[in-house]
């Protein structure tokens, strides 16, 4: 029996992280950058390379670039020359790595323009070499899986007590109703929202972006007006109607010292504990249960397919972030969570909450969109996750976006394919992932 009262909520579901989107006028193309391979992926012992011409707009300035290996080793740097109309950035792929290339303007500023989404007049393409065989920038922790396992076997002796409250939507054919679930040490909260006609169906799990806010009640409702059994996991231990839930806006980092006392560690049991709602539910299908998110909720699903890999059926993730959380001490830029390489005892924690580490257990086939020149989700360690999956997996690059709030508009095969996978679930298909090409 569920207990029920009332609610409502407003947000945005896959927008992202943590910097706003650009809006207004478009962002001046003072460069075009063409890549020697259309792809963005080449082998080892190739060329990586772009040709660099002069865009709709006359450059103003003069750039200086620097090819960095993972956006963290420089490798490589130069002026560019466009007195002949044309210029050449290049190096040789010499091992499995992400190439970042940082172009900037020189002088005095300031700088407008740049196709990072910032309009700060800088630049940056990217490439991968030999992407699928980009390797653990540290070994996984040995009592990692003990640890997890002790910490859901002491969630599992809690009840999940669910309460639903009605909430309104304006979404024809659809019941929507927050909800509350007892874990451990804290309390899950999101949307559940399905087809007010009788059945069961199948299970879309929704993870959320980085930041506190309320979450976006239409969006889960109409996701149920496709004929999902959608349950939307707020990242926060507070009402998902609430804006602000008085959650510290550096979350982040509270208890990052200590794997006991992370923060991360009760959003993760939270989202294991929707799932366990769900495996209650008798509107459930039985069969097929999809966990989606973007940024942060690319990294929670990872996370929850990695640690309770029974029964999930896909795992569709654009720019996933946390993975090689402790990569600038190897050789590779760390993203978001942004936790401070300096110390030694974040970093020892940060190896529980990787997604890296859990992604040698998932055992559904994975979607994962990457960015190559996004740095808050870095593509080196999203590919060093997928390497780590044993089943079939299919990486979506997005050759020339940064993170997908700064570039919306380059992130349009995500979109399509996400789509394509979702439909194709829906129906009780099966996701075949493509292999990189």
């Amino acid at each position: 029996m569920f207990r029920r009262s009332f609610g409502i909520a407003v947000a945005f579901l896959f927008a992202a992280a943590h910097a706003p989107a650009q809006h207004g006028a478009p962002i001046p193309q003072q460069l075009a950058f063409t890549p020697y391979h259309s792809s963005g992926v080449y082998e080892i012992g190739e060329t990586v390379g772009w040709t660099v011409t002069p865009g709709p707009v006359e450059p103003t300035y003069s750039y200086k670039w620097t090819i960095r290996r993972n956006n963290a080793v420089v490798l490589k740097e130069g002026t560019l020359n466009l007195s002949s109309g044309k210029d050449r950035i290049e190096i040789a792929g010499d091992e499995p790595e992400m190439i970042y290339v940082d172009i900037e303007p020189a002088g005095e500023g300031p700088f407008v323009g740049g196709n990072t989404g910032r309009n700060n007049g800088h630049y940056a393409v990217g490439a991968a070499v030999a992407p699928m065989r980009i390797g653990l920038a540290a070994p996984r922790p040995a009592d990692f899986d003990s640890f997890w396992s002790e910490k859901l076997s002491a969630q599992a002796k809690v009840p999940i007590h669910a309460v639903l409250t009605p909430a309104e939507t304006d979404v024809a054919g659809v019941q929507l109703d927050s909800f509350v679930l007892d874990a451990l040490g804290s309390h899950a909260h999101g949307y559940l929202a399905r087809p007010s006609h009788e059945g069961k169906f199948p299970a879309l799990i929704l993870l959320q972006y980085a930041g506190v806010y309320a979450l976006n009640a239409r969006s889960v409702a109409a996701h149920a007006a496709e004929g999902w059994l959608t349950i939307d996991v707020d990242s926060h231990d507070k009402s998902p109607s609430d804006p602000s839930g008085n959650i510290p806006r550096s979350y982040a980092m509270v208890g990052n010292t200590d794997r006991e006392t992370s923060y991360f560690l009760d959003m993760y049991l939270r989202d294991s504990r929707a799932l366990d709602y769900l495996f209650t539910r008798p509107d459930w299908d039985g069969k097929t249960v999809v966990l989606m998110g973007t940024s942060m909720g690319g990294q929670q699903s990872l996370v929850l397919a990695g640690l309770r890999p029974e029964k999930i059926t896909a795992v569709l993730v654009c720019v996933p972030a946390g993975a090689d959380a402790d990569g600038n001490l190897h050789g590779r830029k760390a993203g978001y969570p942004n936790w401070p390489s300096d110390n030694p005892d974040v970093m020892k924690a940060a190896l529980y909450f990787d997604p890296v580490n859990f992604a040698s257990k998932i055992r559904a086939p994975v979607l994962a969109a990457m960015g190559f020149i996004d740095t808050t989700s870095p593509p080196s360690g999203i590919f060093t996750a997928l390497n780590q999956i044993p089943v079939p997996k299919e990486p979506l690059p997005m050759v020339e976006s940064e993170h997908n709030n700064l570039t919306p508009d380059k992130e349009h095969n995500w979109d399509e394919r996400s789509k394509e996978v979702l439909e194709v679930l829906l129906h009780g298909g099966k996701f075949q992932p493509r292999e990189l090409r």
